[in-house]
């Protein structure tokens, strides 16, 4: 879907007012509020607009010690993987990717001993045949999809 700038004006205040209702959001658009509900329903369908609930900080949480792990699988091997990272609760994000790994993941727990215990967990996997972690110590940038969605957004005649 080509998101033009009514689009992304409709995303950055949702973003910044996650409870905003749809006719302040067509008071800050400067659109009647039916063209809020159909664009918002076209970005749902679309799956631009994921789900609606409220963005949960790990750390804050009680879960600071966060990691990313990066898996070597054997090969035909990725659906095991992937039932095997999805019984891990502390797997917070898993993907399939291209170059030296297979797999790239997320993981948060809430000290130091339980990401050991989480990685030893992971590599008992049969399917895995080697991983590699690394711990985040700070966030440098935070997710920032609306950045992107800017820079491509068609401007409102």
């Amino acid at each position: 879907m080509h998101l033009d700038a009514l689009d992304v004006t409709l995303l950055e205040t949702l973003h910044a007012h996650p409870r905003v209702g749809d006719l302040e959001l067509s008071r800050v658009a400067g659109v009647a509020r039916a063209t809020v509900q159909s664009r918002l329903r076209k970005l749902a369908e679309a799956g631009v607009i994921r789900d609606w609930a409220p963005t949960i900080d790990p750390a804050a949480a009680g879960h600071a010690v966060q990691a990313f792990v990066t898996l070597e699988i054997s090969q035909g091997a990725l659906e095991d993987v992937r039932r095997d990272l999805a019984e891990i609760p502390e797997v917070l994000e898993a993907y399939v990717t291209t170059g030296s790994f297979d797999v790239f993941c997320k993981v948060a727990t809430g000290s130091h001993a339980k990401l050991q215990e989480v990685l030893v967990r992971i590599d008992q996997s049969h399917a895995v045949v080697r991983s590699t972690s690394v711990v985040t110590l700070s966030t440098l940038i935070e997710p920032r999809t609306l950045d992107l969605l800017r820079t491509g957004a068609t401007p409102r005649p």
